[in-house]
């Protein structure tokens, strides 16, 4: 996916995570990527959250948490952005992966 405005990328990563399959996930950027949140699918109901950039964490969560869990990392991570980049990954392997930086 390209950029999405800040005020949608929410649904928009709750949509895409509720049709994703175990083991898939998603990498949400800032626009000069070097902070982000990698989302990864553990199970039907739980789901794993790393955060990078102000705070280097890793959070396990329930469906019934994460829209809550998510919200409150994208303030944190990206406090000013009004764009962020999500990227669709199809395993583990590909979280993490060095892009190209602004």
């Amino acid at each position: 996916m390209a950029l999405v405005s800040i005020e949608s990328a929410l649904r928009k990563i709750l949509n895409t995570l509720k049709k994703a399959s175990v083991g898939s996930g998603l990498e949400v950027l800032s626009y000069k990527r070097n902070r982000g949140i990698i989302i990864l699918k553990e199970s039907q109901e739980t789901f794993s959250l790393k955060e990078r950039g102000y705070l280097n964490q890793e959070i396990t969560c329930t469906s019934k948490q994460i829209q809550r869990q998510l919200r409150s990392i994208m303030k944190r991570e990206f406090p000013r952005s009004r764009k962020v980049r999500i990227y669709v990954l199809k395993d583990a392997a590909e979280a993490g992966i060095q892009r190209k930086k602004l």
